[in-house]
């Protein structure tokens, strides 16, 4: 089954950082790092700010935390709050992820971000000051990693996803139980 699976870097099947354009004194909604919350992959809400610098995003991309200890609590998300074509920003202390069409699916991409094939590695790059370590972007780019085909990794993510969608569900059930 693997034998169509072959060995890419990161940066090939995802664009790290993707340009967007938010015009400065614009206000956008903005998710902050608060927002995050651990090994979650939805983000649980948004403020309405000024753009005045930080990573910028569209509904699909991933984000993940590149500072100490963000990163080791497992503040990966994946965005889904933003309208068609909004971009909306957050901490320069992100990671973008955007899966390249036709090569990668974002379903996958996120899971694939979360899991310790690119998290060890992330951490392991941590440079800077004791607490306000953060991780190499170039490392992370440069990462190989052994990838299936594109029906394969919309396979993955599809089951993967339904297993995140019913334990969002089942939380929403429990939270109205309570309630």
């Amino acid at each position: 089954m693997k034998s169509n699976w072959h060995v890419t870097r990161l940066a090939d099947i995802a664009e790290i950082n993707p340009k967007e354009n938010i015009a400065k004194g614009t206000v956008v909604k903005k998710i902050p790092m608060d927002k995050l919350r651990p090994f979650h992959r939805d983000i649980v809400g948004f403020v309405y700010e000024e753009f005045k610098g930080g990573t910028k995003f569209r509904n699909g991309d991933t984000i993940m935390a590149r500072i100490t200890p963000c990163l080791e609590n497992g503040k990966t998300a994946k965005i889904n709050l933003l309208e068609d074509g909004e971009i909306g920003f957050g901490s320069t202390e992100y990671i973008v992820f955007r899966a390249k069409e036709g090569i990668c699916d974002s379903d996958y991409l996120y899971y694939l971000v979360c899991s310790p094939l690119i998290r060890e590695p992330a951490i392991k790059s941590m440079v800077g000051s004791s607490g306000r370590q953060r991780v190499q972007t170039k490392v992370v780019q440069n990462l190989e990693i052994l990838v299936p085909p594109l029906h394969l990794q919309e396979q993955i993510g599809a089951l993967l996803k339904s297993i995140d969608d019913k334990i969002l569900l089942n939380n929403q059930i429990n939270s109205n139980l309570v309630a």
